[in-house]
């Protein structure tokens, strides 16, 4: 049986091959729809959203407003995405998946969600518990590191 440091070393190796299993499944979603991973995080957002304001896709991806229009009419032309008038004020634009830009969504990762759901079907309700605690304590420590790396200076040359 392994000791609780053997199983600490192999929980953080099976982490980071997780990690890179997402990383991969992206790039060949985000290759396949002929979209780069920050075009690919829009569509993430979209997908779950009636409509969002373009300052909100902004903040939620860390784009300035230029960037926001630049991505927003990559993605218009590929068909992905619509831009309509706010119905609550004219001046303001709500951004919608379209359903085709949907449908591809769902062919990708439906089957990825599916099957997960069948998964976890196996966990029992404490297993699932210390799985979710360790999410989100992994999602918080990347949070915390994130703003840690974000604050730190360019590297040399990236000035």
């Amino acid at each position: 049986m392994e000791s609780v440091e053997e199983l600490r070393a192999r929980l953080g190796e099976e982490a980071q091959a997780y990690q890179a299993s997402f990383d991969a499944v992206d790039e060949a979603a985000a290759s396949l729809l002929g979209v780069n991973r920050t075009d690919l995080r829009c569509l993430e957002i979209l997908v779950g959203q009636d409509s969002v304001p373009p300052s909100r896709l902004g903040a939620a991806l860390g784009l300035t407003t230029g960037s926001v229009t630049a991505m927003l009419d990559r993605m218009e032309r590929l068909g992905y995405l619509t831009r309509t008038p706010d119905p609550d004020d004219r001046r303001r634009t709500q951004i919608r998946i379209t359903p085709e830009a949907a449908r591809l969504a769902w062919e990708i990762y439906g089957p990825i969600a599916e099957e997960g759901a069948a998964e976890i079907a196996a966990y029992t309700g404490d297993e699932l518990a210390a799985i979710m605690s360790y999410l989100r304590r992994s999602r918080a420590l990347q949070d915390r590191h994130r703003i840690r790396i974000a604050a730190m200076p360019p590297a040399p040359g990236r000035r």
